[in-house]
């Protein structure tokens, strides 16, 4: 029977900072629109007054962030299921996984997915009831689905190469813009008008979403041998390993220069530029995954997922600063 060490291993806590980043981006790019309370953009409020709208919206911010949590956990111990089930564990290069050491049976694994996707599903009902908007049932679902075919069912994404894409979609824009989305309609289900922060938000969710991607295309080049042999055709395994290294430094590159973009705004645009403090993070795992000719593998690149987790949580902290004092 597996220890709690070891559940907390299966967990892979350093996988976290993937799921805060989101939400504190989101969050930051709705607080980040002032009204003359700097508050909220709003007009007006039939139930209440801006600040308890406000105290309201970071209630909504904190279920989205369990809702995100919880599927990150969720969809690190259904990988451990599923990969372990299939043999593609048998032969590790990273941390323990539950199934494939036999520290956990199968089912137990599965259960423990499965009850994190339905700590997911409880806070997004919450926020549902909150917004009043019942359609967002509908897209709850589609990510809890989306965790499970990771590695899940017949035919995994995660095994055609897709994982990058899906991470980006789900974990970049779904999860930002989501929760930017939720605390707009808070305010919206009690008659305050908020703007939607568009472009600041949907710039925040393609950075991170790139950043996720990468951490993921780090993940999965320190994989290539392994994944080759059991038939797990990720995208590094597909790109092979010097296009998929590249690949690692462009969508990081990208990331966490895409924000600059907004320094053109006004003059108070250039809180922007405090992104900056964030790229000395991003040269030691870039020249880690690139530098020749002693290229980093297996256990070697192991590091560079702590520190692309550190650079998600950097980029989301110096981003969401700019957004609120801009």
């Amino acid at each position: 029977m597996a220890t709690l060490t070891e559940w907390t291993a299966g967990a892979r806590l350093r996988t976290l900072p993937m799921a805060v980043a989101p939400v504190l981006i989101g969050a930051a790019a709705v607080f980040g629109e002032p009204d003359a309370s700097g508050w909220l953009s709003a007009q007006g409020s039939a139930e209440g007054s801006s600040a308890q709208i406000g105290l309201l919206q970071l209630g909504v911010a904190a279920l989205a962030l369990v809702v995100s949590l919880a599927l990150q956990v969720g969809v690190n111990y259904a990988n451990d299921y599923s990969d372990g089930i299939r043999g593609t564990d048998d032969e590790r290069v990273g941390p323990m996984r539950l199934t494939g050491s036999g520290a956990a049976e199968p089912r137990q694994v599965k259960a423990a997915a499965f009850g994190c996707f339905g700590v997911a599903g409880l806070a997004g009902l919450v926020i549902v009831a909150l917004t009043g908007q019942w359609w967002l049932i509908a897209a709850g679902a589609i990510c809890v689905l989306a965790a499970w075919w990771y590695t899940g069912g017949s035919k995994p994404y995660g095994y055609l190469g897709l994982g990058e894409v899906m991470v980006f979609i789900f974990f970049g824009l779904v999860a930002t813009l989501g929760t930017s989305y939720a605390m707009v309609a808070t305010a919206a289900a009690r008659e305050v008008s908020a703007e939607f922060p568009l472009a600041e938000a949907l710039i925040g969710a393609v950075s991170h979403g790139l950043i996720a991607s990468a951490l993921l295309m780090a993940n999965n080049v320190r994989d290539i041998p392994t994944d080759r042999e059991s038939g797990k055709m990720t995208l590094a395994v597909r790109l092979g390993q010097g296009r998929a290294r590249s690949s690692y430094a462009l969508m990081v590159t990208v990331a966490v220069a895409l924000p600059l973009g907004l320094m053109f705004q006004g003059p108070q645009s250039l809180w922007f530029l405090l992104v900056v403090a964030s790229w000395p993070l991003c040269f030691r795992p870039i020249a880690t995954m690139v530098r020749r000719p002693n290229l980093a593998r297996g256990p070697e690149l192991i590091p560079v997922l702590q520190q692309t987790g550190m650079i998600g949580l950097a980029f989301a902290a110096t981003y969401s600063a700019s957004l609120l004092l801009s």
